[in-house]
């Protein structure tokens, strides 16, 4: 089914650096940088944002389409709205579905994206997408959202002048190791303590979850950038703070997720998250944080700890022996976050929750040791 092109033309918001307050006098807003300088939001336009396009790339989705489908479509935004399903080669019904979906309800619009890449994939819906539209709303195959999402997410736009409004990530699982992913992806101990993972005040931000798009300000910068298979979300919002938008935060906007399911999921999830944040340092070195360093140097200490103990054993050097404390400290951090962590799960839960940390953080860190291969620049299967 073919979609409309629009080519890039848009500009982004560029200017102010305050909001309106319930009076109409502006107020410095609330914002949090550990790297780039975040602009605050701009007194919000006179013209009202009109139609809104929901676009997703999904690829081996059968088990959770049709929930991510009805969730969009069932928005109570009075405004024009739209679904556009960029379809990767998949293993599984999911092309089979999303077309049947777009026989089902027009507002359903299924666009080919061949290589199956998240990045290529959102910019062939966006281009597809009803230009008549002044936003862009992005989820995942993975991801449902609430019934006021769009609603309140455009309410936002407006509101704050923002580029991109986003909220939180609420994972849930329905397996134990599921359960216990999702409970470590928003905890601190998991992977740190971004606003929406773990919660914070509405306000400027360097990223957020996912996405809600002034669609001028999305095609000014370009839209994804095709070269990166990960982290396109954090450098696409990188891009647009530096032409002068503002990516703003608001906790009410919060979408359940479903994470993976499987210790072997889950590890190649975060093997090549970290490879790909390797990448985006290396691309700005000012965006390596103490959250992205963290991980590697973890590993490198644990690997250290390993070679030095067991030399150390060997030739007798008594001194060695005290880098096993960094393994031996590792887990009783590890154990204790699971515990703070757990508190409220099932046992079952609450036993993998450990394991579930120590991949997520090897794993990371591990990949952005490795950085990125060759390999990793076309391989675009999660």
């Amino acid at each position: 089914m073919n979609g409309v092109r629009a080519e890039p033309g848009g500009v982004g918001p560029s200017r102010a650096v305050s909001t309106p307050g319930p009076s109409g006098a502006t107020t410095q807003v609330t914002t949090r940088s550990r790297g780039l300088p975040l602009p605050a939001a701009r007194q919000a336009p006179a013209r009202r944002l009109r139609g809104a396009s929901v676009v997703a790339v999904v690829r081996d989705e059968e088990a959770f389409l049709d929930a991510m489908v009805r969730s969009a479509l069932v928005q109570d935004y009075e405004g024009r709205l739209e679904l556009v399903l960029a379809v990767g080669p998949s293993h599984d019904r999911t092309e089979e579905m999303a077309r049947e979906w777009a026989r089902r309800d027009g507002r359903v619009v299924v666009v080919d994206n061949p290589t199956g890449g998240r990045s290529a994939g959102l910019n062939l819906a966006v281009h597809a997408a009803d230009p008549r539209n002044d936003v862009v709303v992005r989820v995942d195959g993975h991801a449902v959202l609430p019934v006021t999402y769009v609603r309140r997410a455009v309410g936002t736009l407006e509101r704050t002048g923002a580029a991109n409004v986003g909220g939180m990530m609420m994972p849930v699982g329905t397996s134990p190791t599921q359960r216990a992913t999702a409970r470590a992806m928003s905890h601190p101990a998991g992977i740190g303590a971004a606003a929406f993972h773990t919660g914070g005040e509405e306000g400027a931000v360097a990223t957020v979850y996912l996405g809600v798009f002034r669609r001028d300000a999305l095609l000014a910068v370009g839209g994804y950038d095709e070269t990166i298979v990960r982290g396109e979300d954090w450098e696409l919002n990188k891009r647009l703070r530096e032409n002068g938008g503002v990516v703003w935060f608001d906790p009410q906007l919060q979408v359940v997720y479903y994470p993976r399911g499987t210790f072997r999921a889950l590890a190649k999830q975060f093997w090549r998250t970290g490879m790909w944040r390797r990448e985006l340092v290396r691309r700005d070195r000012r965006t390596a944080g103490v959250r992205y360093l963290a991980p590697p140097a973890l590993v490198l200490g644990l690997a250290l700890s390993a070679v030095t103990g067991v030399a150390g054993a060997v030739l007798g050097l008594d001194w060695a022996r005290v880098w096993l404390l960094v393994p031996v400290l590792y887990g009783l951090g590890v154990l204790v976050a699971a515990v703070h962590a757990g508190a409220r799960e099932d046992a079952a839960t609450r036993w993998r929750l450990p394991a579930v940390l120590v991949v997520m953080h090897v794993c990371w860190g591990a990949g952005f040791l490795c950085g990125v291969r060759r390999h990793a620049r076309t391989d675009h299967r999660a």
